[in-house]
């Protein structure tokens, strides 16, 4: 339905235009992509980065639909992205060899694999050198980087280490990481690091270990608790997130209390909600105990009410403490805002020289939107002059 309407919004705003879908969908559902009046093409996981090469053969009114098996995107293809040229984020990996009950990435992206570390030490220096300031390391499943052919190469803790020499780029952070892969090594390297940001984004999905299993998941709750534990002994005021799925098939009254009561009593600093819906081709479809619509919307509810209590409670943590923060051009108001490295969204009077600069601040309360507020800016002695 989205899709339809995006294709619609594209074809008035330019009807002469090509319309070509790619991405997961596309190598999932081609044949009903094809469908959708106005696609001029579709192009699967591996085709998507024939583009250029392959729109010379587009024909109007014939759609061209070219998505092979997924067992043939098994190349990895470089890739970041510049918005606003304060930030950008840098695919290390792609792909995913987990079978995690409820996902289809790994029908839609293949098989793990990565880049070299070579490579993307260049890319973070060229990265830099353009004048942005700050890289998300990102990928399918990021902490498994290090697969090329099939095989291990690398570890992740490898690269990040190579990273931390780049000199060019001031802030590095770690988009999300699987808890099995989230080493001590990695945690106690974070923390000794000048360049890798105390801000930590690690899926859960559930605080119940009988839902874990059903999951598949590769780690139980103990283990959790125990990555969450070692961030918080090297840094206290570290950020860490949680991914958590709600109404999973099987979730209980008990089962999602169990949830919530894990939840509440873990020293994290936010929730990303997720509503279980069902997806085709996953084991997870065919299994009993599916939760009505409305319970699983009501339990999302009640997460993500906790979540606004864990951030504000992080936030006022972080009161009369100093940080930096890069301010980006997000202005509304007449103020700015940014992040500071443990993730701390920042308000302060706008200033156009703090724009895409690192500052040190004062954090002294919040504001009626949540935010944290500072009564005094002081230039930040950079890393990279």
């Amino acid at each position: 339905k989205k899709c339809r309407k995006i294709v619609r919004e594209a074809r008035a705003v330019s009807p002469n235009a090509y319309v070509a879908i790619m991405g997961c969908y596309a190598q999932l559902k081609p044949k009903e992509i094809s469908e959708i009046p106005g696609v001029d093409a579709v192009l699967g996981a591996a085709e998507k980065f024939q583009l250029m090469d392959l729109i010379g053969d587009f024909k109007r009114g014939e759609t061209k639909v070219l998505a092979s098996d997924i067992e043939e995107a098994n190349t990895f293809n470089a890739a970041y992205s510049i918005n606003d040229r304060t930030r950008t984020f840098l695919k290390v990996q792609d792909g995913c060899d987990y079978s995690c009950t409820f996902c289809t990435i790994p029908l839609a992206r293949g098989n793990s694999r990565s880049d070299t570390i070579e490579n993307i030490v260049k890319q973070a220096r060229e990265i830099g050198e353009s004048g942005i300031k700050e890289i998300v390391l990102t990928g399918v499943n990021t902490g498994d980087f290090g697969i090329r052919n099939g095989k291990r190469e690398d570890k992740f803790i490898d690269l990040i280490k190579e990273l931390d020499k780049v000199e060019t780029i001031n802030r590095f952070r770690i988009s999300s990481i699987e808890p099995n892969l989230l080493t001590d090594e990695i945690i106690e390297f974070v923390a000794n690091s000048e360049r890798f940001a105390p801000h930590f984004h690690i899926p859960l999905q559930s605080g119940s270990d009988e839902l874990l299993k059903k999951m598949k998941r590769r780690y139980l709750s103990d283990l959790y608790t125990q990555r969450v534990s070692k961030i918080r002994e090297l840094m206290p005021h570290a950020s860490i997130g949680v991914d958590v799925i709600v109404g999973f098939p099987g979730e209980t009254d008990e089962l999602f209390k169990e949830t919530y009561t894990y939840l509440t009593e873990l020293d994290v600093s936010y929730l990303h909600v997720f509503t279980y819906s069902e997806r085709p081709n996953t084991p997870a479809i065919d299994m009993s105990g599916a939760v009505p619509m409305k319970i699983r919307n009501e339990r999302s509810k009640q997460l993500r009410n906790l979540s606004e209590k864990k951030k504000r409670s992080f936030y006022t943590q972080n009161i009369g403490r100093e940080a930096t923060v890069l301010f980006e051009n997000d202005i509304e108001d007449g103020q700015m805002h940014g992040f500071t490295e443990n993730y701390v969204r920042i308000a302060a009077k706008y200033d156009p020289l703090k724009i895409n600069e690192l500052v040190s601040v004062n954090m002294t309360r919040l504001n009626g939107k949540g935010l944290m507020e500072v009564e005094e800016l002081i230039e930040y002695p950079a890393l990279v002059h």
